[in-house]
């Protein structure tokens, strides 16, 4: 576990930030990659990216602050400390967000939405991966406490101080779950991808796989703020649900309309 890098004087480079950085530029450039394969405009998409960037961090510290509000209604100051910033987030709440703002500009520059969204799944998991290795490194969204063989214990003071992580104390690597879901998944979405049947089938693909992987590992989470939904389920584990059945509308609404031959890649 490394939560920073190095420090000089008063800077220094959490890993976090680091892994998330590149998570975003491999991300986006498999994401173009793709969208030249599916006609589609680079310029756009990498605008888009950008857009999905900045809502997809907006998102995220929303949804953490939201699902923990009474902390944060007690502490005011601490929206904008330096544990917040550094937090990663709820990620599903980043999803949601950038997901909406992404149609937003789609329509408004008359991109093709379903078929950027398919190009765009895969380069979702794949930042995502590089994300939780950062998490991994920081110490936050850590698992509960285990002794199965794989279970890992973390021992730098700076990531209890930052996060709260539990030192000295077997857990569960969810952030390496995670890690290893979304670089399959976007292994499995690329595939795909050059073999699809219709628009939407990838973006769906993606709401399944990865909203049925997260439920599960939920499970396994033992970082408080989990939220808490009919008294049964955690908040995540309901947006997780959502994106599930959401996944699977779509894919059976466009399978029985738009059952297409799949575009061409471009060379």
């Amino acid at each position: 576990m490394l939560p920073r890098l190095f420090h000089i004087g008063n800077f220094n480079l959490p890993t976090y930030g680091l892994m998330a950085a590149l998570g975003l530029i491999f991300g986006l450039m498999l994401i173009v990659k793709l969208g030249r394969e599916q006609g589609l405009d680079p310029d756009r998409l990498w605008n888009l990216g950008i857009i999905a960037i900045l809502s997809g961090i907006a998102g995220a510290k929303i949804l953490m602050i939201l699902v923990d509000l009474g902390y944060y209604r007690d502490h005011p100051a601490e929206v904008f400390s330096l544990s917040t910033f550094q937090a990663g987030g709820v990620w599903s709440g980043g999803f949601v967000l950038a997901l909406a703002m992404c149609i937003w500009y789609m329509r408004r520059n008359n991109m093709p939405v379903l078929r950027t969204c398919d190009v765009f799944a895969p380069g979702l998991a794949l930042g995502h991966a590089f994300g939780r290795v950062g998490c991994f490194a920081a110490g936050c969204c850590w698992g509960r406490e285990t002794h199965v063989p794989w279970a890992v214990t973390f021992h730098n003071p700076l990531a209890n101080e930052i996060v709260g992580t539990p030192l000295n104390v077997p857990l569960h690597p969810t952030q390496l779950y995670e890690m290893v879901v979304e670089l399959a998944n976007c292994v499995f979405l690329v595939w795909l991808l050059r073999r699809k049947k219709f628009e939407g089938e990838i973006i769906g693909s993606y709401m399944i796989i990865y909203g049925v992987a997260r439920y599960f590992i939920e499970f396994f989470r033992g970082d408080p703020g989990r939220g808490e939904f009919m008294g049964f389920m955690s908040g995540t584990q309901a947006i997780a649900l959502c994106l599930v059945i959401g996944g699977g509308l779509l894919w059976m609404r466009r399978a029985a309309l738009a059952p297409v031959v799949p575009i061409k890649a471009t060379r």
